[in-house]
C-alpha cells in the first residue's frame, strides 16, 4: 500500500525532535490540568462542611420577648 519512500518519510517525521517535544509537552499539560482539577474539586468539597442543627440547639435559643398590648399604638407616654 505504501511504498518505501513514504514509509521512511513517515518514520523520520514521527521521530523528529519537534514531534517528540510537542508530544511530551501535551502529555505534561494533560497531567497538570487533571491534577489541578482534582485538587480544586477536592478542596471545594471539603471546604464547607455542613452543620447539622439538632433539637437541643433550637431549644436553647431564647425566643423574642413578647410585647404587652397597651392602649397606645406606639407605646409612647405623654
Amino acid at each position: 500500500m505504501f511504498n518505501e519512500e513514504i514509509r521512511s518519510m513517515l518514520v523520520q517525521v514521527i521521530t523528529s525532535w519537534q514531534v517528540l517535544a510537542v508530544t511530551v509537552v501535551l502529555i505534561v499539560y494533560i497531567f497538570l490540568v487533571n491534577y489541578v482539577a482534582r485538587i480544586h474539586h477536592r478542596s471545594r468539597r471539603f471546604s464547607m462542611p455542613k452543620v447539622k442543627k439538632s433539637k437541643a440547639s433550637k431549644a436553647s435559643v431564647p425566643s423574642a420577648p413578647e410585647v404587652a398590648p397597651d392602649d397606645d399604638e406606639l407605646g409612647l407616654e405623654e
